[in-house]
Formats: C-alpha cells, sequence, structure tokens
C-alpha cells in the first residue's frame, strides 16, 4: 500500500473541509432557524425517551451514527438543543446505528449519503442570491450540510485504505493468547482503527475479514466492534472543535456515554459474549465460534484447501467455500446481535444517569468566562404553552436574564474602548461581542414571539398591558445592544484609520460608561421586581438619564476647544465623539425601559 505526502494533504483538507462545513451549517441554523426549528426539536426532544426516539430513527435513516452526532453537536452549537436533550439522542443515536451493521449483515447496502452532496449545492447557490436574508440563511446551511459530507467522504477516502489491505493486520495474531489481556489489546485496537478510517461500518468489514481467515477468535472480534463504539466519536469531537463550549461538551458526552458502556462490558466480557452466542444460535445462525475453530483445523490439516479458500481459487460450490461462506453469515449475525445488545443494555442503564452525563461533561470542559455559556432562555421552553398568565410571569423572569446579559455587553464594550488595537486580545474581543449581539437578536425575537403567543390567550387588561410593556422593553434592551456593538465598530473604525486616542479622552470616555453603567444596574434592580417598581429607583434612574445628557454636553463643547487646542487629531475628535454620543443612546434606551415599567406596572398604571 503506497501512501504519499499528496494523500496526507488530501486528508488534511478532508477535514478541514468537513470542520468549515460544520462552521457555515451552524451559522446557517442560528441564522435560518430563529424558534421554529426549536421548537420543532423541542417537541421532539422534550423528555428523555422521546429524545432517545429521534436519535434512533435519524440514524436509521442516514444510516451513520457519526453524521447524526455531528448534526446534535451543531443544533446545541446554534443554541436550538440544550446539553440535556442532546445526551438523550445520542444515545439513540448509539442504538440508531446497530441498524446500518444488521443492513451489511442481511443485504450488505449501504446508502451513500455524499451523493446528494453536489445536487444539494446546485439547490442552494440560486438561494444566497434572495432578497430575503431567511432564504440567503437557509442556502448558507444547506451548503454547509453539503460541505460536511463531503468532508466524510473524503475522509474516508484519503485515510489509508486498510480493508484493502488486511495482511497489515496480519501481525495482531501474536496477541490473541493473551486472555483478558488479548480483549483490551484488541479493544484498542477498535479504538484506533474506527478513528483512522472513520467508520464503524469499515471496522466491522475488517473484522469480519479477520476472523473468516482463522486470526482472531470470535471474542477477540467482539473487543474490536466494541472499541469501535469509542473510535466512532472522533468525528463529533472533530466537529465540536469549531463550536462553542456545549459543541464540545455534547461531544465529550458522546464519548463519556461509549467509554462507560464499554467498562461495564468488560467487566463481564466473557459471560456477555457467550449469551450472544447463544442468542445467534437460538435464531438458527449457528454459533459464531464455530468459524475460528474450522478455519484453524482446515489450515493445520488441509493447507492447500486453506490457501486456495483465501486467494479466490476454489471452484463454486466447494463443500469448503459453501461451509465457509455459512459460518461467515453466522460471525455476521453474532457480531450484529453483539453490536445491538450491548447498546441496548447500555441505553437501558445510562438513559436514567443523563443528569450526571451533564453534570459530569460541564466539570469536564469548563466554561473559560461566564459569557461562554451559550445562548439558551432560562424560563421559557419550547413545549405546550399552559396559562398565559403564568406565562407572563416566567416572560418578566427572561427580561431580567437578558439584561443581565446586555449589561455584560456594555462591560465588553468598555473593555474593548482600553484594549490595544490590532491586539490578539482585541480580536477575541470583538468576535465575543459580536456572538453576543447576534444572541441578543435572537433572544428578542424568541421572547417576543412567545409574548405573542401568550397575548392569543384569554388575558385580564393587566395581562395585556404587561405584555404590551414587555414587547416594548425587550426592543428597547435589544437596542442597548446594538449600541455596545457600535462601540465596537467605531473602535474598529479608528483602528484602521491608525487614529490613537489621549489619556483625557480615556477618562471622558470612562465617566460616560460609568454613568452608563450605573443606569443599567438601576434599571435591572427595576425588571428583578418589575411589578413591585420603586417610585425612588424610577426616580434615580431619570436622574442618571439627566447626568448622562450633561456629561455629553458638556463633552461636546470640550471637544471643540480640545481640536482647536492642538490636544489632538481632528480625526480622533470625530471618532471620540461618535462614541460617547453611541453611549448616550444607550442611557436613552435604559430610560425607555423604565418609562415601559412606569407606563405599564407601576400601580399608577393600574388606575389609568
Amino acid at each position: 500500500m503506497n501512501y504519499s505526502i499528496l494523500d496526507l494533504l488530501g486528508l488534511l483538507g478532508a477535514v478541514g473541509l468537513f470542520l468549515y462545513g460544520m462552521k457555515v451549517m451552524s451559522e446557517g441554523l442560528q441564522k435560518a432557524a430563529g424558534d421554529r426549528l426549536r421548537n420543532i426539536l423541542g417537541a421532539m426532544t422534550r423528555n428523555r425517551f422521546t429524545g432517545t426516539l429521534t436519535g434512533f430513527f435519524i440514524t436509521a435513516l442516514i444510516q451513520s451514527s457519526s453524521a447524526s452526532t455531528v448534526m446534535v453537536v451543531s443544533f446545541v452549537n446554534a443554541g436550538l438543543m440544550t446539553l440535556a436533550q442532546s445526551m438523550a439522542v445520542i444515545m439513540g443515536a448509539n442504538v440508531g446505528t446497530t441498524f446500518t451493521a444488521w443492513i451489511i449483515a442481511l443485504f450488505g447496502f449501504k446508502v451513500d449519503i455524499s451523493a446528494f452532496a453536489l445536487p444539494l449545492i446546485g439547490l442552494a447557490i440560486p438561494l444566497l442570491f434572495a432578497k430575503k436574508s431567511r432564504t440567503k440563511s437557509i442556502g448558507e446551511f444547506m451548503i454547509g450540510f453539503a460541505f460536511l459530507f463531503m468532508g466524510l467522504d473524503l475522509i474516508s477516502k484519503y485515510v489509508p485504505d486498510l480493508q484493502s489491505n488486511p495482511e497489515m493486520f496480519a501481525f495482531l495474531q501474536r496477541y490473541t493468547s493473551m486472555g483478558f489481556g488479548s480483549v483490551l489489546v484488541f479493544t484498542l485496537v477498535g479504538v484506533v482503527l474506527t478513528m483512522i478510517i472513520q467508520s464503524s461500518a469499515a471496522t466491522f468489514a475488517i473484522t469480519l475479514i479477520m476472523c473468516s481467515k482463522g486470526w482472531i477468535t470470535f471474542d477477540l472480534a467482539c473487543a474490536l466492534v466494541l472499541g469501535s463504539n469509542i473510535g466512532t466519536t472522533v468525528t463529533p469531537l472533530l466537529a465540536s472543535m469549531s463550536g462553542n463550549v456545549a459543541a464540545k461538551r455534547t461531544a465529550m458526552g458522546h464519548l463519556l456515554f461509549n467509554l462507560l458502556g464499554t467498562v461495564w462490558t468488560l467487566a463481564i466480557f466473557y459471560p456477555f459474549v457467550h449469551l450472544n452466542c447463544w442468542i445467534t444460535e437460538s435464531i438458527g445462525q449457528g454459533n459464531p465460534e464455530s468459524l475460528y475453530q474450522f478455519v484453524t483445523n482446515l489450515e493445520a490439516t488441509q493447507p492447500d484447501i486453506y490457501n486456495h479458500l483465501f486467494d479466490g481459487s476454489l471452484p463454486q460450490g466447494h463443500a469448503t467455500l459453501a461451509k465457509v461462506l455459512q459460518m461467515q453469515i453466522s460471525v455476521s449475525f453474532g457480531l450484529s446481535m453483539f453490536h445491538t445488545v450491548f447498546n441496548l443494555v447500555n441505553l437501558s442503564i445510562m438513559i436514567w444517569l443523563t443528569g450526571f452525563y451533564v453534570k459530569a461533561v460541564e466539570w469536564m470542559v469548563p466554561a473559560k468566562h461566564r459569557e461562554d455559556e451559550e445562548f439558551q432562555l432560562k424560563f421559557i421552553s419550547a413545549g405546550i404553552m399552559s396559562a398565559s398568565e403564568l406565562n407572563i410571569t416566567q416572560a418578566e423572569k427572561e427580561l431580567y436574564v437578558f439584561g443581565e446579559r446586555v449589561q455584560r455587553m456594555l462591560t465588553m464594550a468598555r473593555d474593548l474602548v482600553h484594549t490595544k488595537d490590532e491586539s490578539e486580545d482585541f480580536v477575541k474581543l470583538y468576535s465575543r461581542l459580536e456572538k453576543y449581539e447576534d444572541i441578543s437578536d435572537r433572544m428578542e425575537i424568541e421572547i417576543a414571539h412567545y409574548l405573542n403567543r401568550c397575548a392569543e390567550g384569554r388575558l385580564s387588561n393587566e395581562g395585556k398591558r404587561h405584555i404590551a410593556g414587555m414587547l416594548h422593553i425587550v426592543s428597547e434592551m435589544e437596542s442597548i445592544a446594538d449600541c455596545c456593538m457600535g462601540v465596537g465598530k467605531i473602535l474598529l473604525r479608528k483602528q484602521q484609520s491608525n487614529t490613537s486616542f489621549n489619556d483625557n479622552i480615556y477618562h471622558n470616555l470612562d465617566s460616560m460608561f460609568d454613568l452608563v453603567d450605573a443606569a443599567m444596574s438601576n434599571m435591572l434592580l427595576l425588571l428583578s421586581n418589575i411589578e413591585d417598581a420603586r417610585v425612588a429607583d424610577i426616580n434615580a434612574s431619570y436622574n442618571k438619564e439627566r447626568e448622562i445628557n450633561n456629561l455629553r454636553n458638556v463633552l461636546r463643547t470640550g471637544n471643540v476647544e480640545n481640536i482647536n487646542d492642538k490636544q489632538y487629531e481632528y480625526q480622533a475628535g470625530i471618532y471620540y465623539m461618535d462614541l460617547v454620543s453611541d453611549i448616550e443612546k444607550m442611557g436613552d434606551y435604559i430610560v425607555n425601559v423604565v418609562d415601559s415599567i412606569k407606563a405599564e406596572f407601576t400601580p399608577q398604571s393600574r388606575l389609568a
């Protein structure tokens, strides 16, 4: 087998295409899905059992647990599915992958999804030129989906062709007589082999060849299949590399699920193998352990027939060939049975431990920053609406969570002002701010849609006023988030024009940020107890707004004088005033939120 540098570069390119497809697909989902796909997925994964069935049917349909778990990782990455929901789907996907093994055992047939990749791109390209942004996002999602499967297909193409060169594994015969040590060795071989060739189905085929040639016994073949369950988790792990913390946790949960399942199986390995042999015999497929004994005996007693058997020169209809083919079917059924029973028993145990998996992966993959925790509405679920009046309370809590997130954006914007231009820290902080602005857009849409659904129910006049007030509040808070992003964009333009600020400008900007931050904290205080907002806190917000406006006016006047006195360049003064205006707008939006609270939630509003 020749494997050149060009093949290695092709493999790296295939992995790159796979990761890029994952990124484009996830971003397209985030833009296009809104709350629609969240609601569909929420209904499908409302509890661990429906989630498990979802994973099973998706994997059985597309015949690839790697592909279905990669999609789950992308859903989590896009904030469309929680970590707990993803674990149930992944458990179901593991059982679904046994469907593929049975198809191979029965028909030797497998659906090639990559064949649909190019037609999918052909359908997606026109969507990119559509006027509606949602339609463009759907096109991006389809292209990312196609790239992902093209990458998977190319990875399989560019890895060393081990399936056509089984002689490479002949050396493993040396490790077949070490007792339980051999089981551990072959489990590890199954892990590594599946990691390399990116296909548990291909590992299954190689295992069948090795078993047929009498190189390994049936129990060691089962150990290889057991190892392939861990090896197949490398694809979602690769996919999560370009994702966020939640995506990495999902991939790690998949690995942990298969790893713990392998541990308990190894603890009762020989009785478990014998159980599967008994089941295979009971359904009339013969004893899968007999092939190794027959082939070993044939090699010792009739070496000529043994050699002709595996170089393909035995004539069709030969008694030995017919017997070996029948025994190969028995082994194929036995391995499929082992794979199926293992996953079913593993599922029946692990499905009750979903909470443990979530806590374990959160500990194993901690968030570096609090803001790294990905977007999920905490109090509003995708389930069926209950009493509308009670749902309003949930939405009020979600408004406070939204406000906290926007306040974190304000802190990021302030930190960005003091971050060195063109530094790595500036790029990272700007990217985080950009990501948060996108999240705030989605939160506004989802909360607004939820409130509109509440409004469709039977509501009191007070409830209707509360919904109207909250719709206005959520819009104003998203505008604050836009202003925070606006600070980043102004700083980016300043950086591109090689303009610098002096210490006086930084001091004045900090003074503006101090006032806005205090106003934001006061707004959050009002949101934390929105239905019992104190008049004193409302008045404090109005006072803070006047302070912000007064400081803005003072800084505008001082800016003209400073430019005339040559304290800084005219261009620096332009960017400085742009920042001051942007920060002052935040104060306006904050006081608009306070106005809505006063108008729709205070006792005076009830008398109106």
